[in-house]
């Protein structure tokens, strides 16, 4: 059997996990250019506010030292692109993509979100445990 490039992409499409929409916080819990941590089905997640119609959620797992304090991390720019810097380390990430800037073996998850009705929504894995 022959496989094409596009039965592999369609294979790796369908063993993806699903993602779902959680609610976060409220627009209004967060504090311009400040994180905040939100535990979303067992996961903990760093979200940020830049502007009213930009959000950005990350791990709150810091990828060097394994720790949870993205959220308390210093917010930036590096170009066009929004930052995060590690408060332990000062690995700088890019908020959207999660690349980090200072040191290219480390990447930091990062999650879609959008707003509906006034509150924060968080795409994540179906398979992450379920909320109690």
């Amino acid at each position: 059997m022959t496989m094409t490039l596009a039965d592999t992409r369609l294979t790796a499409a369908a063993t993806r996990p699903a993602l779902i929409w959680e609610r976060a916080c409220a627009v209004a819990d967060l504090e311009p250019s400040w994180g905040e941590a939100a535990l979303i089905r067992m996961k903990q997640i760093a979200l940020f506010l830049l502007s009213p119609t930009e959000i950005y959620a990350v791990d709150h797992r810091d990828p060097h030292t394994e720790a949870n304090v993205m959220a308390r991390g210093i917010v930036g720019s590096k170009g066009d692109r929004p930052t995060i810097a590690s408060p332990l380390h000062k690995e700088v990430y890019d908020l959207g993509t999660g690349e980090c800037f200072t040191n290219p073996t480390l990447v930091l998850n990062t999650y879609e979100t959008r707003v509906v009705g006034g509150y924060i929504e968080v795409a994540v894995e179906s398979g992450l445990l379920e909320a109690a």
